[in-house]
């Protein structure tokens, strides 16, 4: 599975972006996705993670209620729709897949096989 991340930018405070992971590969409808994301000088972190079927999604404390995961398997892509961007939310954000998919390790990075190239995402205050 080769992943590609896109829709980062530059935004203010309070304003939104919607990141898009494109997945290769017909078996994409398998992979239990999440993204990840990585702020200079610290490490990276789990921001949102769903299930292969899309009836499982699971988020960080810190975004949950602001970003909303997603996918359509029938256009092999994962979504991050990301609403009331905060400065704090500044960084190279990564889609991740993997086969494997339990609720016990998805906000393990380790767990993932798969990574795509990361998107950038600055919000201004």
């Amino acid at each position: 599975v080769q992943l590609q991340a896109s829709g980062g930018g530059l935004v203010q405070a309070g304003g939104s972006l919607r990141l898009s992971c494109g997945a290769s590969g017909r078996i994409f409808s398998t992979y239990g996705m999440g993204w990840f994301r990585q702020a200079p000088g610290q490490e990276r972190e789990f921001v949102a993670a769903i299930r292969w079927s899309g009836d499982s999604t699971y988020y960080a404390d810190s975004v949950k209620g602001r970003f909303t995961i997603s996918r359509d398997n029938t256009k092999n892509t994962m979504y991050l729709q990301m609403n009331s961007l905060q400065p704090e939310d500044t960084a190279v954000y990564y889609c991740a897949a993997d086969r494997t998919f339990a609720s016990q390790t998805v906000r393990v990075s380790r767990s993932y096989g798969f990574w795509g190239k990361g998107t950038q995402v600055t919000v201004s205050s």
